[in-house]
């Protein structure tokens, strides 16, 4: 991890099998999930806080992205 990580993303995505939606980060071994946006935007910081233990290395910006299937029947 490079301390001069100042940005995380996460691609964010409805759990089509259990509902709510499930979260993960881009090139770290980092996931979560919820019931409600409300979690997951808590569950994603708390998972960054404890995958990066050291506040200094931390990353000050998390951005969410959000993905969603959507079939438009013709």
């Amino acid at each position: 991890m490079s301390p001069t990580t100042s940005e995380i993303i996460f691609e964010v995505s409805d759990d089509e099998v259990d509902g709510g939606y499930s979260a993960s980060a881009l090139g770290y071994g980092i996931h979560t999930q919820a019931e409600t946006i409300e979690e997951i935007r808590d569950n994603i910081r708390e998972a960054v806080e404890c995958y990066f233990d050291d506040a200094s290395i931390r990353p000050s910006v998390v951005r969410l992205h959000f993905v969603r299937d959507e079939v438009l029947a013709l």
